[in-house]
């Protein structure tokens, strides 16, 4: 299942040209996916068919999917039934996402709409939902699970929750979603825009560093930035990642050599399976680079996010690659090339037997 990148519009509080050109620059590094939200929309039906059709068709015509966020309440505004979707599907949406839901049998059937349109469900509450739908037998292929964001400072999610809410999703093989925050950003649906996350960890986090923790807690695959407009900084950034295994940015030493920055750098790293609790082993570059030389330098204590490489003393040893989870004593057998930048000291505990990781120099 590929992971996709999304942006949010909100039309009502911007102008159209202005979110043409933020879904353009979004679509340029790599975006796929686009929210735009009718909770907060308070104008004729007409007019709001005709506004969002407009920024519909031009995000299609980049080749992005739109989801339009609705609740019970928006379909009593607009007059429209569960068991007709038809307004949604000639604004051209990809699917719905519904904010509050209804009985459960009622989202099963729009599972079989005849638009196929996709029907997104709220994934931040840790109750029976999704299962209640499924007992409806629901149209798994339509079917879809978005977290919350959330305005206010503290009260976002907090992780164990999280985790619980997505593993309902998770285990069922639906397609999952949750939010991260621009620090740029202050346009969002409501006049309260302390930013718009999921986890209320990540409120004050760098928004690679917050893409990245999803990702790697295997539970979501699309990541959507809440809020409007994020910089043209946090969408590159955003597009340059993995998608795939967690990369973990770190700081090289000067005197690091070149054939250690080669190792640190531009090798994938396989966390050995019979596990250290001191530290994660890359032992497979070893094996490459043993003919190589290993001069020894100075080295230091060892302690969480620093990361060291077998010198010519350490034997077979040689050129292993390590990153350290706890705190340990000097070892003069190895040469101490960096660290992982301290906000993504968390991150390293995520790699996990066995696992493929990447590290990746600090521009």
């Amino acid at each position: 299942m590929t992971r996709k990148l999304g942006v949010s519009i909100y039309p009502e509080h911007s102008k159209p040209e202005k979110d043409k050109e933020y879904l353009a620059l979004a679509s340029q590094y790599g975006f796929e996916r686009v929210f735009t939200c009718l909770l907060s929309v308070n104008k004729p039906k007409e007019v709001i068919m005709e506004e969002f059709i407009d920024i519909i068709t031009y995000a299609k015509s980049l080749g992005m999917e739109v989801i339009l966020d609705v609740a019970p309440a928006v379909f009593g505004k607009l007059d429209i039934s569960y068991d007709d979707l038809s307004f949604f599907a000639q604004m051209g949406a990809d699917g719905i996402r519904l904010d509050l839901g209804f009985d459960g049998l009622k989202e099963s059937k729009m599972t079989y709409n005849s638009y196929g349109l996709k029907i997104e469900l709220n994934m931040s509450n840790d109750v029976d939902y999704l299962e209640n739908i499924l007992t409806h037998q629901a149209n798994k292929n339509l079917l879809l699970g978005c977290h919350n964001f959330y305005p206010q400072k503290y009260t976002g999610l907090p992780y164990d929750f999280f985790i619980k809410c997505s593993e309902r999703f998770k285990k069922h093989g639906i397609r999952t979603a949750a939010f991260v925050t621009s620090h740029h950003g202050n346009i969002g649906p409501w006049d309260i825009n302390d930013g718009l996350c999921t986890l209320e960890q990540h409120r004050s986090l760098p928004i690679d560093v917050q893409a990245k923790h999803l990702w790697a807690t295997k539970l979501i695959d699309d990541i959507i930035i809440g809020n409007a407009y994020a910089s043209v900084d946090e969408l590159k950034l955003l597009g340059s990642l993995n998608r795939d295994l967690v990369q973990l940015k770190v700081k090289l030493l000067p005197e690091t050599s070149d054939t250690e920055k080669t190792i640190a750098l531009s090798e994938l790293h396989v966390r050995r399976g019979d596990i250290s609790e001191y530290m994660i082993r890359s032992v497979e570059v070893r094996k490459k680079y043993a003919a190589e030389d290993f001069p020894i330098r100075n080295s230091i204590n060892q302690q969480k996010g620093k990361i060291f490489i077998g010198n010519n003393s350490f034997g077979k040893y040689k050129g292993e690659l390590q990153v350290v989870l706890q705190d340990m004593p000097l070892d003069s057998r190895k040469n101490y090339i960096g660290d992982v930048v301290e906000e993504e000291h968390f991150l390293i505990d995520y790699i996990q037997p066995w696992g493929t990781f990447a590290l990746k120099g600090e521009e």
